[in-house]
């Protein structure tokens, strides 16, 4: 059931009701919390948005830590493609379908299943903005009951997302034609308080955008003109500008953000800081 006007970003909870019960339409849930890895499935099986699925960040969003050469590629590796897509049709999605992800951390894992679909060329995907909390605010209820979908039938496209690797990150310290640009909280881009990587601080030249700052108090992401003032201050030109953070992820909310802007062709380094550190022979910073 294609559209006139499909959701390429971010989705109202109001337009979300509106929609729900569209049979083109799929909704994920996407919660999951770093420091216990089931809680997100804890969270959906307590209550949910009616017809969502549930995305393990884990096992349906990330693909095996180690390369065929034995290096590790981060703490949350881009799934392989046939994998995505054996998950994206198990799931019921099709290349005709609106999806529609939504986690209760402000976007942070919803962001995450939204560039995956963009990787694969799927622009009907939105995140829902404010999330859980956004969808019960409007007096919405949650259900237990877990779908049974069909197959989708999802198809690889040409992709509407760039990414980059370790490799190109390590010359870009010489030639400087990129700006890197990190959506961890400031203490842990510092080298400070670090709890989740065996190593603190930065990428040599990065700079620091906590993916936290892309909204407002309410949970909601912040307008589309404020956010292009703000990144506009960080990168002066969007297509040489790579997003990264500890594993791939929370950088993804800054390139969402980035489309929400306006800014256009960001890449994503999706090693990103647990990655990178992992190897000793990659130079890192410390402090701002």
């Amino acid at each position: 059931m294609s559209q006139a006007h499909p959701y390429t970003t971010l989705i109202s909870a109001a337009n979300l009701l509106l929609n729900a019960q569209n049979p083109g339409w799929v909704i994920i849930d996407c919660r999951h919390d770093l420091m216990d890895p089931a809680a997100g499935r804890t969270a959906y099986d307590a209550g949910h948005i009616a017809g969502a699925r549930f995305a393990n960040l884990d096992h349906d969003l990330s693909g095996a830590k180690q390369a065929a050469d034995g290096s590790f590629k981060g703490r949350h590796p881009l799934p392989e493609q046939d994998a995505l897509i054996a998950t994206l049709r198990r799931w019921g999605i099709s290349d005709d379908t609106q999806v529609v992800a939504y986690d209760g951390q402000g976007g942070m894992y919803a962001a995450r299943l939204w560039w995956l679909l963009r990787s694969i060329g799927h622009a009907s995907v939105a995140v829902l903005d404010g999330g859980l909390a956004a969808w019960q605010a409007a007096g919405q209820g949650l259900t237990t009951a877990e779908p049974t979908p069909a197959p989708g039938s999802i198809s690889v496209k040409p992709a509407l997302t760039t990414s980059v690797n370790a490799h190109d990150v390590l010359s870009n310290l010489t030639n400087l034609r990129r700006t890197i640009v990190d959506a961890r909280a400031p203490d842990r881009f510092r080298g400070e308080n670090e709890t989740i990587d065996p190593v603190g601080g930065h990428i040599p030249g990065a700079k620091n955008r906590f993916f936290k700052d892309n909204l407002q108090a309410d949970g909601r992401f912040k307008p589309g003109h404020q956010l292009h003032e703000e990144f506009g201050a960080l990168i002066s030109e969007p297509q040489t500008a790579v997003m990264q953070c500890g594993s791939g992820v929370t950088a993804c909310h800054n390139l969402l953000a980035l489309e929400i802007a306006g800014l256009h062709g960001a890449a994503l380094y999706p090693g990103s800081w647990s990655e990178w550190c992992a190897d000793a022979s990659r130079p890192v910073a410390k402090g701002a």
